[in-house]
């Protein structure tokens, strides 16, 4: 498990369960993680050490062995997987076109002494049925709306792991003894104490792990579906999914998601309307919040991972439309109101409360509402002289501090700011014809008083 990292509805596990049935072989279920990967802090370690708790008492009553695995120093994992697939007859696991994810796959792919699969059970749509990168949300959504339904046929196993009928699976002794098995049952706070991350991004109070996120699943839709269309925008209303987090670290996936809602609203295929050529509404034929959130998570969720995976090179600025370079380059002499350094604008030390508050939230509590993530970045481009270093900035901030950054989502919210996945509007100084966005029309639109109370402090 690597980007997949949960039990329920999960392709690449589904796939180790069929062959270890077909090959009438134990199944072992590794969960690693690196103590020294990019933004490696407690923030993060603990998310993902909570998320492997749930599994390890998820496969605790299964046939298969959950073997957890938690690095004490840089690089005393490794070995660990090529070892370990001296003893197997394949090696299953996640694909992830985000992050050092592919770095790491390829290497594994290098060491693995056997066949190794890899698995995406990322989105509804695999990624290699794409076929191409697709430079606008409407032209995404109509590959949905043309290849939905064959899709929806291929849905996963709720529990794949109920398929397995004999135990017996072990680590072997070798392993066992070079890497031995991390024991969870500590407190988390303790574990993540004695590893060196990096212990200045503190834990938040939100949990990981599948049982945390389908809690937070079923609160959404009782008690923020009905609200979200109207009210999603507004950050004092409280009404966005909060599910982001748990996607990123696989604890959830989307397809879970997706049923849950769609029998909230009581769906089938034989609600979908006539419109095509992606258009946005009245094609799902369900209620106005359901169907703002479902292209969240259809469209512009699967298009990010689209960009990731289709587009050379994405992180950069030079992958950028070439309207939106051009015109933020014929700006570069424009007179800035304030540069801020990294550093201020880490500190959440810049004269806009509105933009302080934001980075007050992302600190803070790991998550920033998705409106006021647009208004953020929006000005992070505006203190910048260079659009190149903007994108940077957005990206070091996010990684640092967001339970969900260092995703596809993560990128492509970067790449919104800067023209990615838009038009060109009116000619303004600084930003061109890039979409302009301000903290003062954010004040005059939204509810935001308890979310400036709270998080505004200078």
């Amino acid at each position: 498990m690597t980007s997949a990292r949960r039990t329920r509805y999960n392709f690449a596990l589904q796939r180790a369960v069929e062959l270890s049935l077909e090959l009438e072989k134990p199944l072992v279920i590794l969960e690693a993680v690196r103590v020294d990967y990019p933004h490696a802090s407690d923030r993060l370690h603990t998310f993902l050490i909570e998320g492997m708790r749930d599994n390890e008492r998820a496969c605790a009553s299964s046939a298969a062995a959950y073997y957890p695995y938690l690095e004490r120093q840089p690089g005393e994992g490794r070995g660990l997987l090529a070892r370990l697939s001296r003893h197997a007859a394949v090696v299953i696991t996640d694909w992830f076109p985000e992050f050092f994810l592919p770095r790491m796959l390829a290497a594994a792919t290098s060491q693995s002494a056997v066949r190794l699969e890899a698995v995406d059970s990322n989105g509804l749509i695999p990624v290699a049925e794409h076929g191409r990168a697709f430079p606008t949300a409407r032209g995404y959504r109509a590959l949905v709306q043309r290849t939905l339904r064959d899709h929806l046929a291929a849905f996963p196993l709720e529990e794949p792991l109920a398929l397995l009928e004999a135990a017996g699976a072990s680590v072997p002794d070798d392993v066992a003894k070079r890497w031995p098995r991390t024991a969870l049952d500590r407190a988390v706070p303790e574990i993540v104490r004695s590893l060196p991350v990096d212990h200045s991004v503190p834990a938040v109070p939100t949990h990981g792990g599948s049982r945390p996120a389908g809690r937070v699943l079923r609160d959404f839709l009782a008690n923020k579906l009905a609200r979200y269309a109207d009210q999603g925008n507004d950050p004092d209303m409280d009404c966005t999914s909060r599910l982001s987090p748990y996607l990123h670290f696989g604890h959830i996936s989307a397809h879970e998601i997706f049923a849950a809602v769609m029998t909230h609203e009581r769906w089938t295929f034989r609600k979908v309307g006539k419109v095509r050529a992606g258009s946005r509404d009245g094609w799902w034929n369900v209620s106005p919040g359901a169907n703002q959130f479902l292209d969240q998570l259809t469209v512009w969720r699967e298009l990010a991972f689209n960009g990731s995976t289709w587009t050379p090179d994405h992180h950069s600025y030079g992958a950028l439309p070439a309207w939106a370079r051009a015109t933020l380059e014929s700006h570069l002499d424009d007179p800035r109101t304030r540069l801020y350094s990294l550093a201020e604008l880490d500190a959440a030390q810049t004269g806009d409360v509105v933009w302080n508050a934001a980075q007050n939230e992302l600190r803070d509590t790991g998550w920033c509402h998705g409106y006021m993530r647009m208004v953020w970045g929006k000005k992070i481009l505006e203190w910048c002289r260079d659009p190149a270093d903007a994108l940077d900035r957005m990206a070091a901030l996010m990684n640092r501090y967001s339970l969900d950054g260092r995703d596809p989502v993560s990128y492509l919210n970067y790449a919104w700011v800067l023209g990615r996945y838009d038009r060109p509007w009116f000619e303004r100084p600084i930003v061109g014809t890039v979409r302009y966005m301000t903290s003062e029309s954010a004040r005059r639109k939204l509810k935001m008083k308890t979310y400036l109370e709270r998080f505004g402090r200078q």
